[in-house]
């Protein structure tokens, strides 16, 4: 899934390539994407970009005074094309595309969505605050408001919450997914199942300098990384998320994996959990 690094430079770069540049044509190729009616994505075809910028793991194109708003979920991506097709995609199951973006000089934008469970979506708004999932994210743990008294506070306001689940949750903190909540978790020395509550002054401080030194290396790595290579360079400098079995880059201990239905973490026993291995399965109790 696209995080927040990833989604940073993705607007980054779109924002080098659409500034000035009119969008003429947005073809919906999965119906189940396009999330709005009104205003109608016939709105912004023949409009101008003004800029692109992100909201957690928002992309927001604004365009003639409106936003399309895309949001990748967890198979989405974004690809360029040179010159996109002269005829619009057909509809079809079998193909990722989910939307194509045309552009006046008839270069554009192939949004795709991996896999047969479809969430991407699309929005054509007035304003970023009238798409429920911008409105409701928590504050940015890159901007300059997220202190580390913000941080306590919303620890504390999480109760005996795992910790690896409130880094999750886009209403507390905005961007932070699964692969970078293992990676923040490892550089933290911290079970993922610790209750955020339990957290003291000196594990905060720990937190929240994890917080911002991982997610601020992975924006520096990822800037100017070309939109096709952004995966690659993710995956090449993950330290224990995705790394099941293989040794953990500090220690040299074998790294494990808790299993769920439809997800899964990654963590350093030794760094993390004092030695002792989690529980893998879904009723597994903290080890503390």
């Amino acid at each position: 899934m696209p995080e927040l690094p990833e989604v940073e430079a993705l607007s980054h770069d779109l924002a080098t390539r659409l500034d000035g540049r009119a969008i003429a044509k947005v073809h919906i190729a999965a119906f189940s994407a396009l999330k709005t009616f009104d205003p109608p994505l016939s709105a912004v075809e023949g409009t101008f970009v003004e800029g692109v910028t992100r909201h957690g793991k928002f992309i927001d194109i604004s365009s003639g005074g409106l936003h399309l708003i895309l949001h990748l979920a967890r198979a989405g991506w974004v690809r360029w094309r040179d010159e996109v097709p002269a005829l619009p995609p057909k509809p079809s199951s079998r193909s990722p595309l989910a939307v194509r973006i045309v552009l006046d000089d008839d270069s554009g934008l192939d949004i795709t969505e991996a896999g047969t469970k479809k969430s991407l979506a699309l929005y054509v708004a007035h304003s970023p605050q009238d798409v429920e999932g911008i409105a409701r994210l928590g504050p940015d743990p890159l901007s300059d408001d997220f202190t580390i008294d913000v941080l306590r506070d919303l620890l504390a306001a999480a109760g005996r919450s795992q910790i690896k689940g409130v880094l999750r949750h886009q209403g507390t903190i905005a961007g932070i997914g699964n692969a970078y909540s293992d990676e923040l978790l490892h550089a933290a020395k911290m079970s993922p199942f610790k209750p955020a509550s339990s957290l003291d002054e000196a594990d905060v401080s720990t937190l929240y300098a994890a917080i911002r030194d991982v997610l601020g290396a992975a924006v520096a790595r990822a800037d100017g990384v070309a939109m096709s290579e952004l995966k690659g360079e993710k995956k090449s400098n993950l330290a224990v998320h995705g790394k099941a079995g293989e040794k953990c880059p500090v220690c040299g201990d074998v790294v494990r994996e808790v299993s769920f239905a439809d997800s899964s973490l990654q963590y350093c026993a030794t760094c993390q959990t004092g030695g002792k291995p989690l529980a893998d399965r879904r009723t597994s109790k903290f080890l503390k």
